[in-house]
């Protein structure tokens, strides 16, 4: 293969990769097994190796892992990152609903309506693209103030490292795109495992797991975690709702929460069929206005 040919093969390989990652992660459509992705994998990492003047800081590649760093960067949020409270039972809820008429109008609501989506159990993070490119990713930290986790948050297959260019919604302005990094429940029972084996302690929930495998310097511990991702926020492109920025971090690449839906009340359970979502998640009634 000449360099004319690696170079070719190289952008036909990203663009693959890149194309089933969103199929599996997004469309919940592979079309490809693992086994498939995986050599498609190493092609591409082989190649670059050969050929170092294709270097490309968005390839897929780079989820493999990087070098390790010496330390975290701290990271100014530019609209502060706030905490949800909670409800743990109907009379909370309907405390909850009481502010809301006061605050909006019961009429408002209940031409509104409300968005209900799942809360996964795992670490807040902010997803900074400039240009179609993922320039930053932070923790939540204290709401206004994070640490820079951008190597490890690039090993995530669920998150791309560029917008897809064939949305609607696509831009080169500043996207902001804030979402949860969960451990789901396999790859949290298959860690405990090494971790056992291995003699080291275990770790006590999956959500500690995925926030100790983000705070790692090494990248490649954070690869090797099978983190994941679920989007439920969105600056930078202008939205009249809450579902709306659902619909516009799907086209643009990230998995949101399938089981989301809108819901005439708070009493509303169309189309849950009294699913349990299982530990790693919360079912969470958010209002579908901002206040």
């Amino acid at each position: 293969m000449d360099t004319k040919d690696a170079k070719i093969r190289i952008e036909k390989l990203r663009q693959v990769i890149d194309e089933t990652r969103y199929r599996y992660h997004v469309l919940n459509d592979p079309t490809v097994t693992d086994a498939d992705y995986d050599s498609l994998m190493r092609e591409l990492v082989e190649l670059e190796g050969k050929y170092p003047e294709f270097y490309d800081k968005n390839s897929p590649s780079q989820k493999v892992g990087g070098e390790p760093l010496k330390k975290f960067i701290n990271v100014t949020h530019e609209t502060p990152m706030l905490s949800l409270n909670d409800a743990f039972d109907e009379k909370e809820i309907g405390e909850w609903y009481e502010r809301l008429v006061r605050l909006a109008g019961e009429k408002a609501i209940q031409e509104s309506g409300f968005y209900a989506e799942i809360k996964m159990d795992g670490l807040a993070v902010s997803l900074v693209y400039q240009n179609g490119t993922l320039q930053y990713g932070a923790t939540r930290g204290n709401g206004y103030v994070g640490e820079d986790i951008t190597q490890n948050l690039k090993t995530i297959r669920a998150i791309p490292l560029k917008l897809r260019k064939e949305s609607k919604y696509y831009t080169d302005g500043r996207v902001e795109i804030r979402g949860e990094v969960y451990m789901p429940i396999k790859s949290f029972q298959n860690l405990n495992l090494k971790m056992q084996s291995e003699g080291k302690a275990l770790f006590a929930n999956p959500r500690n797991a995925a926030a100790g495998s983000l705070r790692q310097l090494d990248p490649k511990i954070a690869a090797s975690r099978n983190l994941d991702f679920m989007a439920y926020g969105l600056h930078g492109i202008d939205t009249k709702t809450h579902a709306e920025e659902h619909e516009i971090a799907k086209d643009l690449g990230f998995p949101t929460g399938k089981y989301n839906r809108l819901v005439k009340n708070i009493d509303d359970r169309s189309g849950t069929n009294g699913k349990n979502f299982g530990p790693n998640s919360a079912f969470k009634l958010t209002a579908w206005w901002s206040i």
